[in-house]
């Protein structure tokens, strides 16, 4: 018990840093789907896919039927994906960051079945699966 009395404020700063390396784990927003999943979606139909990596990252290569809206312009365009709230929606980006606060902006704004392709593009490319251009 000494020991705890006499270190408190090195076990807090262990605890503090702790739940701070945690956070981002324990906050993803959305579903999170690896590539094979994004593909069984994709061929089921039942799926829109949304790019919110910029225009030149879009240009260099993307999945096959995806709509690119850049992540900083959501918020203002997000009406275009109206007629998808009944669909799922993939989000995708390079890695899977910017996809995992575009899928929140995309719950807030009312769609149910936000999917974010775990990886990104990142991982569409290493499972070997083609990208259009």
């Amino acid at each position: 018990m000494k020991f705890f009395i006499d270190n408190i404020f090195i076990i807090a700063i262990v605890l503090v840093s702790g739940g701070a390396l945690l956070w981002p784990a324990l906050t993803q927003r959305g579903k999170r789907a690896s590539a094979l999943e994004v593909t069984q979606l994709i061929n089921r139909g039942k799926a829109t896919i949304v790019d919110v990596r910029d225009a030149t990252e879009f240009a260099s290569g993307h999945l096959p039927n995806a709509k690119n809206i850049p992540l900083a312009d959501l918020a203002k365009r997000v009406g275009e994906l109206d007629g998808a709230k009944s669909k799922s929606v993939i989000v995708v980006c390079q890695s899977g960051a910017r996809a995992a606060s575009a899928a929140g902006l995309l719950q807030k704004a009312g769609f149910a079945d936000v999917v974010n392709l775990d990886g990104g593009v990142a991982a569409w490319k290493t499972a070997g699966l083609p990208l259009s251009k």
